[in-house]
């Protein structure tokens, strides 16, 4: 899959004419706000600069700098200040190639490298179990810049003996990690190499019991093993909780990211994820007598629904955000029209739950020898657009309403504009078709997104440009240059205006279509950020990436206000429930994981999937989640019952504690495989019916 192979590099981003370089760890996160959305002209000029040179395959990079921290009264600083309790406020710096690899000068006996390490190992599989499940952590770090200090060293054969006779020990979820590790057995290699520097320059965090932690530092003490301890101060961030050591499950459920665990001080801050209010408007009841059918029933029992509607938003969620915190594009009298139709649709909706499942309409792109590699479907399900490998975008109508672009300008002049049907008439006939091609990319379509209001079309590309397209000519209005780098996908707000896009150079763009320069730019992650969502409300960004996080982003002010770790690979599909309050994540590890937005913890874990999750939809009410995958099923999972009784008391928020269920299953509601399609895209329709698409695959 083409989807698959992402690299990444560094984004400098000029600003006014100066050039500061955009890259932090997951400790520090820099956003770069170039001016605030609807308040005229972007003026931050973003040019990404190529990296540090290294392997383009690899997946990874990240770039932060030996942290230079403030401390505020409660933080407690030791050497170099890594381990810390309290609100220590850290501040990234850009690392000087030379001055990053020069740390690894500080060395001990080379001969005794393996001695430290098994003596270490010895005594943590020796203690209690309590302590064992969470010293274990310090394994994989401790055996990456060990073998790094060897290797700077030119200790080459020591290198060499000391990966070999470890390397097995580590977490089977690291084995990539580990493979990029293991070319790197000279010195020379290392300043070319972004892994390298990577894990040199972030602080790996590793999230311990204040028990364990005395355990371990006692230990170092006695043995006088400097040398580990110096590495521990040096070059890992130590958050230490008071309360019970964590177990084995707990602890698996949250490792796995390139650089350790989220911080608990990254998920503290308060999060709006209430709905806004819906505007007010009168439904034209003539409307659903007419489709009522001239059944009394029918428009008597929906009148109360809509009022229902209406009662609803008229009280403000209480988490809900203010209504003008970002500026949001007024609705136009079509958009009015919508919400009416969306309104009787609704009232038709099938009640899902695990007594009645949906039905499930699958699109299948039979000899798509082009390449498949993004498909998007309108919220009314009228269209189905494609992104294709071949640099091409497809739209079909799935109704039997064909395609149709306007008429010319000399034909247009003709038409009466007061006429009721002038929105029929403008349409040229000629030109009615089932499927319309546009051309422009220069490189394979990785993302595709419809507007909310189904006349425009955004599709990004390997070309480094997203672009948005009329769905009334059929052509191209604007290329928007941001990202050097290929950009894997982009999405249209809620509400239409704002975009999103991510790339492989590990930022995410916040646009809108009349700004040609970015309005907010998402720096943090480690390495390519592989996929966005909008939250409901459209004040907050979700960004899934190849370095194994999630991240949350403040619309507002460009702040990452959640980073969610667990997956054990890239991030590739993400759904927020239709009320705010869950985020539903896939990756390449086939577990889908859930996630309490509001007290930034782990609630759920799906398993089930074999491959790759490329996509996750909640239904229109939230009851159910429907996630595709590779390995070619679509499966119905009870959201209702994964959701309700959380354990989201102060301890568990306070410890980051998570208690699972063992076993997903008793969650399944139903698998459904295709003959040999991979699914790449869900969508329920208004009525609840659900949409897969995927392109069938012969081998």
């Amino acid at each position: 899959e083409a989807l698959l192979g992402r690299g990444t590099s560094a984004a400098a981003v000029a600003i006014g004419g100066t050039v500061a370089t955009v890259a932090t760890s997951s400790p520090g996160v820099a956003a770069v706000a170039a001016v605030p959305p609807g308040k005229g002209e972007a003026r931050g000029d973003c040019a990404v600069s190529p990296s540090f040179g290294g392997n383009p395959g690899n997946g990874y990079v990240l770039r932060c700098a030996p942290c230079l921290r403030v401390s505020s009264p409660s933080s407690k600083i030791t050497h170099s200040g890594d381990v810390r309790v309290g609100g220590a406020v850290v501040v990234e710096d850009q690392p000087d190639v030379s001055a990053v690899l020069s740390a690894y000068n500080q060395q001990g006996d080379p001969t005794l490298y393996e001695e430290y390490y098994s003596g270490l190992k010895h005594f943590i599989e020796c203690s209690l179990d309590c302590h064992r499940a969470e010293l274990s952590q310090l394994f994989y770090p401790l055996f990456v810049h060990m073998y790094l200090e060897l290797v700077y060293n030119q200790h080459e054969s020591e290198a060499k003996s000391f990966f070999e006779r470890f390397h097995g020990d580590q977490e089977c979820y690291y084995q990539d990690d580990l493979r990029v590790l293991s070319s790197l057995t000279k010195k020379e290699h290392m300043k070319g190499n972004e892994t390298m520097l990577d894990f040199r320059t972030s602080k790996f965090v590793l999230r311990i019991s204040r028990d364990s932690y005395q355990l371990l530092k006692r230990h170092l003490q006695e043995k006088q093993n400097n040398q580990i301890w110096n590495i521990v101060q040096e070059h890992l961030y130590i958050d230490i909780f008071d309360g019970m050591p964590r177990s084995k499950q707990q602890i698996d459920a949250m490792v796995g990211s390139l650089a350790g665990e989220a911080k608990r001080e990254a998920n503290k801050a308060k999060v709006f994820f209430g709905l806004l209010k819906e505007p007010e408007f009168d439904v034209p009841l003539d409307d659903e007598d007419e489709e009522g059918e001239n059944e009394e029933g029918k428009p008597k029992k929906k009148k109360p629904k809509k009022d229902n509607v209406g009662s609803k938003s008229k009280k403000q969620d209480p988490n809900a955000p203010p209504q003008n915190r970002i500026p949001l594009p007024e609705l136009k009298d079509s958009d009015k029209l919508d919400k009416v139709m969306n309104m009787k649709e609704a009232a038709r909706r099938v009640r899902l739950g695990p007594e009645c499942l949906p039905s499930i309409c699958f699109y299948t792109f039979l000899n798509a020898y082009q390449g498949l590699t993004a498909v998007d479907i309108t919220d009314d399900s009228s269209m189905i657009v494609g992104g294709f490998a071949d640099s091409t975008v497809r739209v079909w109508s799935v109704t039997p309403k064909k395609l149709r672009s306007v008429k010319t300008a000399a034909d247009l002049s003709l038409i009466d504009k007061e006429s009721d049907d002038v929105l029929e008439r403008i349409m040229d006939e000629k030109t009615a078709s089932e499927l319309k091609i546009l051309y422009g990319h220069s490189g394979p379509v990785y993302g595709t997104s419809f507007s909310p209001d189904r006349n425009y079309l955004l599709s990004c590309s390997e070309d480094g440009t997203v672009r948005l397209w009329s769905l009334q000519t059929f052509t191209c209005l604007v290329g928007y240059k941001g990202h050097n780098y290929p950009v894997w996908d982009t999405q249209f707000s809620p509400y239409g205006y704002y975009f999103v896009s991510g790339g492989h150079d590990r930022v995410a763009r916040l646009w809108a279509t009349d700004h040609y320069q970015p309005l907010r730019i998402f720096a943090g992650h480690l390495a390519d950020v592989t996929c966005t969502r909008f939250h409901p409300n459209s004040n907050y960004i979700a960004t899934g990436s190849a370095d194994r996080t999630i991240r949350l982003w403040d619309v507002l002010n460009g702040n990452c206000v959640r980073i969610f770790t667990g997956h054990k690979g890239p991030i590739h599909s993400l759904a927020f429930s239709p009320n705010g309050r869950f985020l539903a994540t896939g990756a390449t590890d086939g577990r889908v994981l859930l996630w309490d937005i509001g007290h930034g913890l782990m609630v759920g874990e799906l398993k089930g999937h074999t491959d790759t999750i490329y996509a996750l939809r909640f239904s229109r009410d939230g009851e159910i989640l429907a996630s595709g995958s590779m390995d070619n099923t679509v499966r119905l999972w009870d959201a209702v019952k994964a959701f309700e009784d959380l354990e989201t008391d102060d301890f568990t928020t306070a410890t980051g504690h998570i208690n699972l269920p063992e076993n997903s299953q008793d969650l399944l509601l139903g698998t459904y495989m295709t003959k040999s399609t991979p699914v790449v895209h869900l969508h329920f329709t208004r009525r609840n019916l659900l949409l897969a698409a995927g392109a069938y695959s012969s081998q």
